[in-house]
This record gives structure tokens, C-alpha cells and sequence, in this order.
């Protein structure tokens, strides 16, 4: 039978979160999108093993901490004409147009046309460009996850795209399936697919580790550079 319960302990002013489970091993999670710390811990360790577990962790901690606080964000969209959006790493300016009929975006040179009706909400406008960058997006990711699979002799069982508040994408290893940020459509092609390598590279190896780089350094050489352009992208949500 499963038991569980929780408890907080401060160290070095942070609050921490413990959860006992039955589980064999402990477990440190920063979460996003304020620096929340959880610790997942088994049922027989007590909270001065649990403090020490953390102190030995409070560099990286710290350093996940601040990743979160500083990862730039969007200002708030108001769908109005003049304001800048990106798809794949371009700018382009928005154009709002009233009409009736389908409400749709038609890409003209460095322009994204919004078809709407008049008194279309914001949100309601967010909702088309968003529907407008997933079967970009889609179309896109379609066409990397299939070559990328062929070259590194792995198979995904399914795909899907997603908003995500903090991540550019992760994969389910046990059930072989990937997630992909919404977001990439709004960056340039090279990062989008330095996603899909990372990801797909997680069927091969499950952990960020020296070989997980190794094999990153095989399929991708320059893909340290393409990560730090990613880094200047901002996440919308």
C-alpha cells in the first residue's frame, strides 16, 4: 500500500516542500515559473537527511532559480495593426483587416493580414494567429522529425504540439512520444530543429549526460550555437 505526506523545512532562507513516498530514492525538483522547491523523498529518510541532500544542491538549485526568473517574456499581445510577431525568426508586422466571412492570416511580404470580423475580441484574434503558427509549426516539425528519425535510426510512436510555459519541448521516453512548444514556430528553423535532435536523442540516451553531448556533437555539430540563439528567443506564455 502507498503512503505519502508532506512537510516543509527552510534552508538557507529557501522553503522547502517534502514529500514522503515509497519510493527507493530521493528526488529535487525546481519548478517553474517562481523557483518552487520539491523534494520527493523515501518514507524511512528524515528532514536532516533531506536538509543535507538539499545543502549539497543549493548551487544548482540557486542557479534553476534564477533560469526560471529570468527567462524573457513576451509583453502582453493586443491584436492591433502595427504590433510585431515572428514566425520562424522573422518579423513581421500585423495588419488587422475586418471582414465578413472566415477568419483567417494570409502572409504578404513582411505582413501578416488578419482577416477578422469587426469587434473581434483579442483573444478571439490571438486565437487565429495561434491555430495560423501550429499548422506552420506542424508542417515544419514534420518534416525534421522524419528525417531526423531516418538518420538516427529512432521512431517517435506520436508527436504533438503544445503551449508550454517553460520548456521547448520533452519526450516520454517509456511511451516514445515527444511534445513540442507552440512557441518554436516564432523561432528560426536551425533552433527548431536543434529541438527535435535533443528530443529525439532521449530514445537513445535518457539523461543530459557527457554521452547524451557526445552523441548531440555526432548528428549536430554546431548545436551549442543553435542552443545559445535559442536562449534569446523569448517564450510567450
Amino acid at each position: 500500500m502507498n503512503t505519502s505526506s508532506q512537510s516543509s523545512i527552510i534552508v538557507s532562507g529557501l522553503e522547502i516542500l517534502i514529500e514522503k513516498k515509497d519510493i527507493k530514492n530521493l528526488h529535487i525538483g525546481v519548478y517553474p515559473p517562481s523557483g518552487r522547491i520539491r523534494v520527493a523523498a523515501p518514507v524511512h529518510l528524515d528532514n536532516e537527511a533531506v536538509r543535507l541532500a538539499v545543502i549539497s544542491k543549493l548551487s544548482w538549485i540557486k542557479k534553476r532559480q534564477k533560469a526560471f526568473l529570468n527567462q524573457p517574456r513576451q509583453t502582453l499581445r493586443e491584436m492591433v495593426s502595427g504590433e510585431s510577431h515572428y514566425l520562424f525568426g522573422k518579423r513581421y508586422l500585423l495588419n488587422v483587416i475586418y471582414r465578413y466571412g472566415k477568419h483567417e492570416i494570409v502572409k504578404k511580404h513582411s505582413k501578416l493580414d488578419l482577416y477578422v470580423k469587426e469587434n473581434t475580441t483579442p483573444a478571439n484574434r490571438l486565437q487565429v494567429l495561434e491555430e495560423y503558427y501550429r499548422d506552420n509549426l506542424k508542417h515544419e516539425l514534420k518534416v525534421l522529425v522524419d528525417k531526423w528519425q531516418k538518420n538516427m535510426g529512432v521512431e517517435l510512436s506520436g508527436w504533438k504540439i503544445q503551449k508550454m510555459k517553460t520548456k521547448w519541448g520533452s519526450c516520454k521516453i517509456e511511451d516514445k512520444k515527444a511534445l513540442f512548444n507552440l512557441e518554436l514556430a516564432k523561432v528560426p528553423r536551425e533552433c527548431i530543429e536543434y529541438i527535435v535532435v535533443h528530443e529525439l536523442l532521449h530514445l537513445k540516451e535518457r539523461h543530459h549526460s557527457d554521452n547524451f553531448k557526445t552523441l548531440l556533437d555526432e548528428c549536430m555539430s554546431d548545436w551549442q550555437s543553435r542552443k545559445e540563439q535559442l536562449k534569446l528567443c523569448r517564450i510567450g506564455y
